[in-house]
């Protein structure tokens, strides 16, 4: 009998449904029926019909069908097998792409790569990448809030569709993509008995002791008829519930109705009554609740309390109540409360945004409220960067990641002001933790370069010296970001010009900058004389003016790094062990994880793999952790060579595989250095030897298919224990018999470099 598969869980990253789904099972079946016969269906409607709730909820039903899939070698249900249709065609996952808050073009096709968990850190164009990515796959991606960048989402999900055959799309919108193929399903408000029930539900939820009784049916089923059945309508007055009976509200709608209707006669009735629903909530509002609501209109995404307070408060809203103001709007449903990795933070319903931006506008006061969002938010990006050299890191890491909606809201304000453009600078340098240090390569090179590309459009001469350090911070920042992404072209202008402008104006701490981070592009460009030369000079400078953070930190392992490939062992770990200690005295992980690969390689030059893998361990950790890939990538390079050490060459040639795409992500393999290459060679030759040419490639194409979280967690976990091998296995010969210190090559100038440049 054969044994029915165990369902595996389908990939993905939809949210939970915390407050469950009500009614649409007509609808939902119509929807599956639809994706079946298009690639592309979009569901559209009114704001406020309840698009997303539906979208999502399809989505979740694909997902659940398609966990039962039955995986292939690949990690992929194999065409021809047996089995529900939608389990073949969703077997790489549902994902979801939220793009309200993405204003900028330029991000559209960043934020898509988000949502998928794609980390490309490379100068290769992000559709390029999403397109590679999604050619092989089968999956389901739904796109949900992309009005305000129609046209550019509708060319973006074209393209895909042309050359990705597997991808198919679910939309909600309130109008069409408008694309061949595309099927388009206006999605029509609740019927009476579904509308209802919502209302009812929710009610509930607001107030335990509510309870539909035989007295406020009648009342209930009158407002949900008043409402027209949309479910965001509903869902603000059962806010309402809380506090009045049904027949008070019904009433109180009943007397505004006419007023806030506020549109013309032929206005669809839905318009109308959304904006009955969200007018007559404004009305019942307080002046001060109405005030806080225009004002939080400004946050683009989720945002905190404490930010809340800063941005809003003023002499005529006091920042002590506050508080008790975000409480009135949740009670009410205007706003939403979440749970993150950041702590609790609210949201703004977007038709309930949009709505009080308008009153915002209405009020004159909008420009001042935005400049004063771009002020906390310079403020909290520095409060960042200097909580990054602490215990706080990793809460460091999750608040910017939460907050990078914000963070491109105020770095867009920057350039709408020709006169704030150092501000710009000033916000995308002081992010380098966040670009460099949590896989946002391509989106730092984005802020960086708009920034500087204005850099003294609108400024005066007499303002040139204030607004220098800014300029030259963002340059050492794009010097270090450039380098990464593997452009050492313009790396090497940035830090030249940031390294001359230094030198003119007298800051020597910018100087320190530019010069650690041509170090650090001639270690990866092979020229370790120079690497070193540069990297000494460097950490020279730090301590000549009193800095040490987690940049200062790095450029002494990556003098270490260029001591070690030439062979000085002993040095390297002198140097790493130090800023080890540093690192575990200040509660900074992500430099110290640099620091580990540096001694976990010099661990296995001596031939401790044990120490070399408990130390590799951790290294990935604190990698994925940060979402660093160039750090990961690195340490699960050196572990597949400490695990063929250790008698495993099957598992050691997966590992290699499935670095492969990781380098796709971040650039040219291994930096394209024979140094940093020459772990790889070794280990490859040694499972070469053992597993046979065949079965090598065979294991390697399987790492190729596993997921970042399965290697991780596999690379975590360790190889399972060898069978006892029938005899002595062979001695490999080659690159794997010399010690790993001494089988790089000849240096090199790195790219960009003039002849007779001096090291300073």
């Amino acid at each position: 009998m054969r044994q029915r598969p165990i369902p595996r869980r389908t990939p993905g990253n939809l949210p939970s449904d915390l407050s469950g789904f009500v009614g649409r099972g007509g609808e939902l079946a119509e929807l599956a029926r639809l994706l079946e016969s298009s690639r592309l269906v979009t569901v559209t409607g009114a704001g406020g019909v309840g698009k997303t709730r539906l979208v999502l909820a399809a989505a979740r039903a694909a997902a659940d069908a398609a966990a039962g899939a039955v995986p292939g070698a690949a990690g992929r249900a194999e065409p021809g097998e047996p089995g529900d249709p939608v389990q073949e065609r969703y077997c790489d996952g549902v994902w979801l792409a939220e793009l309200a808050s993405v204003r900028d073009p330029a991000l559209l096709e960043l934020a898509l790569a988000e949502a998928l968990g794609l980390s490309d850190q490379t100068t290769r164009p992000p559709r390029t990448v999403l397109a590679e990515h999604l050619a092989e796959r089968r999956l389901l991606l739904v796109l949900d809030g992309f009005e305000q960048l129609v046209e550019e989402t509708a060319d973006l999900v074209r393209d895909l569709l042309r050359r990705c055959p597997g991808l198919r799309v679910l939309a909600a919108g309130r109008r069409p993509l408008t694309l061949d193929g595309e099927l388009s399903w206006p999605l029509a408000p609740l019927d009476p008995e579904d509308s209802l029930a919502l209302l009812i539900e929710r009610a509930a939820a607001a107030d335990p002791a509510f309870a539909l009784t035989e007295r406020n049916r009648a009342d209930l089923a009158e407002l949900c008829a008043r409402l027209d059945g949309l479910p965001l309508a509903l869902e603000l007055a059962a806010g309402r519930l809380r506090t009045l009976s049904a027949a008070q509200v019904l009433s109180r709608l009943e007397d505004r109705f006419a007023l806030l209707t506020g549109g013309s006669r032929g206005a669809l009735p839905r318009h109308r009554a959304l904006r009955t629903a969200i007018g007559w909530s404004h009305e019942l509002c307080t002046a001060a609740e109405r005030l806080l609501w225009a004002r939080l209109s400004v946050f683009a995404g989720q945002f905190d309390l404490d930010a809340a307070e800063y941005v809003c408060a003023g002499p005529d809203l006091p920042v002590d109540s506050v508080l008790d103001l975000v409480g009135e709007l949740l009670g009410q449903s205007l706003l939403v409360r979440e749970e993150t990795a950041a702590g609790v933070r609210y949201r703004m319903l977007e038709t309930v945004r949009i709505y009080g931006a308008g009153w915002l506008e209405s009020l004159g006061d909008a420009g001042r409220l935005r400049r004063r969002h771009r002020d906390w938010y310079m403020g909290l990006a520095t409060w960042c960067e200097l909580d990054w050299f602490s215990p706080r890191q990793e809460e460091v890491a999750a608040l910017v990641e939460a907050e990078l909606p914000n963070l491109r809201l105020a770095l867009e304000c920057c350039l709408d002001e020709p006169d704030e453009l150092h501000l710009g600078q000033y916000l995308a340098g002081t992010l380098w933790f966040y670009w460099a240090g949590c896989g946002r390569l391509t989106e730092g090179r984005h802020w960086l370069d708009r920034t500087l590309e204005g850099a003294g459009r609108a400024q005066a001469p007499d303002a040139e010296h204030e607004y220098e350090s800014s300029r030259l911070k963002a340059l050492w920042v794009l010097g270090y970001v450039a380098a990464l992404q593997g452009d050492s072209v313009a790396s090497m202008s940035a830090l030249y010009e940031c390294r001359d402008g230094a030198a003119r104006s007298g800051n020597p701490v910018a100087g320190a900058y530019a010069v650690h981070r041509m170090g650090c592009l001639a270690l990866i460009s092979d020229d370790m004389v120079r690497a070193g030369e540069l990297l000494g000079s460097a950490l020279g400078r730090y301590r000549e003016a009193g800095e040490l953070n987690s940049n200062v930190l790095m450029c002494q392992v990556e003098l270490a790094m260029a001591m070690a490939f030439q062979g000085d062992l002993a040095g390297a770990l002198s140097l790493c062990e130090e800023v080890r200690d540093i690192c575990e005295e200040r509660g900074e992980r992500w430099t110290k994880a640099y620091a580990l690969y540096v001694l976990a390689y010099a661990a296995l030059d001596a031939g401790g793999t044990a120490e070399a893998r408990r130390l590799l361990t951790e290294c990935v950790a604190i990698n994925h952790r940060f979402r660093d890939l160039v750090g990961l990538v690195l340490a699960v390079e050196l572990l597949a060579l400490v695990t063929v050490s250790e008698g495993h060459p099957a598992e050691a040639a997966v590992l290699q595989g499935a670095a492969e795409p990781m380098w796709d992500g971040v650039g040219m393999r291994l930096f394209g250095s024979g140094y940093f290459n020459a772990p790889r060679l070794m280990c490859q030759e040694r499972a070469g030897e053992l597993l046979g040419a065949e079965r090598y490639a065979s294991c390697a194409r399987h790492g190729r298919t596993l997921p970042v979280e399965e290697l991780v967690e596999r690379a975590l976990r360790g190889p399972e224990p060898a069978p006892a091998a029938p005899g002595p296995l062979p001695r490999p010969r080659g690159a794997a018999d010399r010690p790993l210190a001494r089988t790089g090559v000849k240096s090199r100038k790195p790219a960009g470099s003039p002849e007779g440049e001096p090291a300073g």
